[in-house]
């Protein structure tokens, strides 16, 4: 290096030490004015990474009219004191995200509260809800009563992969409480789950009945209520140990988050908590937001369901080109007397039989122009969907006729648009097959 470019060399790095001297960075300049302001004498980085987080900088929330969304993946303590005044139950906060959140901790509160439960658990989906409350509430070599009519991926859990574990199942038409009796006495039995109303066929259970066969022999009951929400339908009021929901669905009710939620006996879900806590199936922030916001307007979205839904079915039942219309609501339907005992109204959600092989109903649902052809359920859109494509096309017609699924059923949850244009749309589609 020449000495012209050394002495270059030595006067920029001179110029870049005071620079950051008046700076306040490295230099102290900067800290001992802050430090006389009262302020931290921290550098540049320090303070971008500190300040205006701290307690004593933080901004008030407590009068905010929403929960915030609280984002941090961890909490911290003052003291050793405040930490183990926390983990003694003296301190109210929070450790660690995968263990809870302002924001998720209030959703739960309101949920717990909807379904008159004794403690609430929310978490990333209503399957990481089903497979949590399965795995931690029955144990290995444990048996399960369940139903034949209830979403596919729950069958699958409790048919393919638990039987891993050692645990076996009976699975039940909804109606047979004689068989309910039966493998309550040659099974020691943990658990007996079922949805009410289900998915797709809409059967109701009576809880209360059964309820009164499982309790004398330490059988928990688990309800899965998301068809009917807490607006139409309390499991818990009935003796039921606890209730489940899809979050996603109807309590979210946009068709943009994904929840689930167990509501219950304090005991049984603490016990799914723990087991949550170790499996980390946690629901962001964001999503518990959302779920709350949802929540606001549950009641009103739900009144405007259940009447179009009746009336939608009602309709159906007299079309000439529809077989067959399932909805609890009807007196037609075999679980009618059951469903007006436990529900308020009777939902969001109508299946029916089209008149015509799967083809036909295809291009029936094609013919839709108000509904989004699409999965999922409970949210302000109406969707509607062919059961045989989008859950059980890989099954075959075989494997789908043993579980009851027809070609040419069609579930249609309705959305909050208004009935006239809803009927209106499945009056054209229906002309067309």
């Amino acid at each position: 290096m020449s000495a012209a470019m050394s002495a270059k060399a030595r006067t920029v790095v001179k110029l870049s030490a005071t620079t950051r001297k008046s700076r306040g960075g490295t230099g102290r300049r900067g800290a001992t004015t802050r430090a006389a302001n009262g302020e931290k004498p921290w550098g540049d980085s320090t303070q971008c990474v500190q300040n205006g987080e701290r307690k004593e900088g933080r901004p008030r929330v407590s009068d905010s009219l929403t929960t915030p969304i609280v984002c941090t993946s961890t909490y911290h303590f003052k003291d050793t004191e405040e930490l183990i005044a926390y983990q003694e139950g003296r301190y109210g906060s929070f450790e660690y995200g995968r263990y809870g959140n302002p924001t998720t901790k209030a959703c739960e509160e309101k949920i717990r509260q909807l379904e008159g439960g004794e403690d609430a658990l929310l978490s990333a989906s209503g399957m990481c809800t089903a497979t949590t409350m399965l795995l931690a509430l029955v144990p290995a070599g444990g048996h399960i009563v369940t139903t034949t009519d209830c979403y596919r991926r729950t069958r699958q859990f409790i048919q393919t992969f638990l039987p891993k574990m050692g645990i076996t199942s009976t699975v039940l038409d909804p109606s047979d409480y004689d068989g309910l009796e039966k493998a309550l006495k040659e099974n020691k039995c943990s658990l007996y789950f079922s949805e009410s109303p289900t998915n797709p066929y809409l059967r109701c259970v009576d809880i209360e009945r059964i309820v009164n066969l499982c309790k004398p022999t330490g059988c928990l009951v688990c309800i899965d209520g998301t068809f009917a929400t807490p607006c139409n339908s309390r499991a818990l009021d009935f003796g039921a140990d606890l209730v489940i929901h899809s979050a996603s669905k109807f309590m979210g009710g946009h068709n943009d988050v994904l929840a689930g939620v167990i509501v219950g006996k304090k005991e049984a879900v603490a016990a799914c908590r723990q087991f949550h806590n170790i499996l980390g199936g946690v629901i962001d922030p964001h999503a518990a937001y959302l779920v709350l916001r949802g929540l606001k307007t549950l009641s009103l979205r739900v009144e405007r369901h259940n009447d179009s839904a009746m009336r939608l079915a009602q309709y159906l039942e007299k079309h000439p080109k529809i077989d067959k219309v399932h909805y609890p609501g009807l007196p037609s339907h075999c679980d009618h007397e059951v469903a007006k005992k436990y529900m308020k109204g009777f939902g969001g959600v109508v299946s029916f039989e089209v008149k015509g092989d799967l083809w036909a109903t295809a291009k029936f649902i094609d013919s839709c122009e108000l509904p989004y052809i699409a999965p999922s359920l409970g949210g302000v859109e109406s969707l509607i969907e062919q059961p045989t494509v989008v859950s059980y096309w890989d099954q075959g017609p075989e494997k789908r006729a043993e579980i009851g699924i027809k070609d040419n059923l069609v579930r249609f949850s309705t959305g909050i648009e208004d009935y006239v244009d809803i009927e209106a749309d499945i009056a054209q589609a229906l002309e067309k097959i």
